[in-house]
């Protein structure tokens, strides 16, 4: 039993050295691609804050558009509603000889 644990002890300081050796040498490796990888992820964040502006810009101008056709329609049927035909009158309007 003590030679396991006199196993372990042995095992146990050859990993602390080998970690306080390889730990100056891992951190200077692992820092560029650190900062890397932050730089990349900023700019495919930049990247999708873009794409996502100009789809919601995309959608503002087709929502805007089919409001402006309604109403349009809308007030074409006001209008319509309002004035006299040329079959009720028998003369022609001024929407009706415009079209």
């Amino acid at each position: 039993m003590l030679e396991r644990n006199m196993e372990k002890l042995i095992v146990g300081a050859a990993l602390a050295f080998a970690a306080s050796t390889l730990w100056p040498i891992v951190r200077n490796t692992l820092k560029p691609l650190g900062e890397t990888g932050k730089h990349g992820a900023a700019s495919l964040t930049g990247r999708i804050q873009y794409v996502l502006q100009v789809a919601r810009d995309e959608v503002e101008d087709i929502v805007a558009e089919a409001q402006f056709e309604r109403m349009r329609k809308q007030i074409d049927r006001d209008i319509a509603a309002e004035l006299p035909s040329f079959e009720e009158t028998g003369e022609l309007t001024d929407a009706e000889s415009i079209h």
